[in-house]
């Protein structure tokens, strides 16, 4: 297995916004989610994850209600609001985006300028 890399700021947002429109998932479960969607290339600490989650509860952008983990205890799970789903969208996009001009700017020879 490669090096994780780093988390550049301002992406854990939309990661916990795709990771949790895939479905209803606890805290921990972000954390696995997002581990398993990035084939384990990214780690998220839960000291930046429960105040993300908190922060986006707090924006509308998902939802929490109680339930029952797969190890029988008490937590609190979290889904995409339909506020989510559109702020998802306007992040993707905005990504996208970026990563096209940070390519473009890459690909920039000194010939080319």
């Amino acid at each position: 297995m490669g090096k994780q890399v780093d988390l550049l700021q301002g992406t854990l947002d939309l990661l916990i916004l795709k990771a949790v429109s895939l479905g209803p998932l606890h805290g921990y479960g972000v954390l696995l989610r997002i581990q398993q969607i990035s084939g384990q290339q990214l780690e998220i600490q839960q000291g930046s994850l429960y105040p993300a989650l908190y922060r986006l509860e707090h924006q509308g952008w998902i939802a929490s209600a109680w339930g029952e983990s797969e190890n029988n205890r008490k937590a609190k799970f979290y889904s995409l609001t339909a506020t989510g789903e559109k702020q998802l969208r306007t992040e993707e996009d905005r990504w996208n985006r970026m990563a096209a001009v940070m390519a473009t700017i890459l690909k920039t020879t000194s010939e080319e300028i």
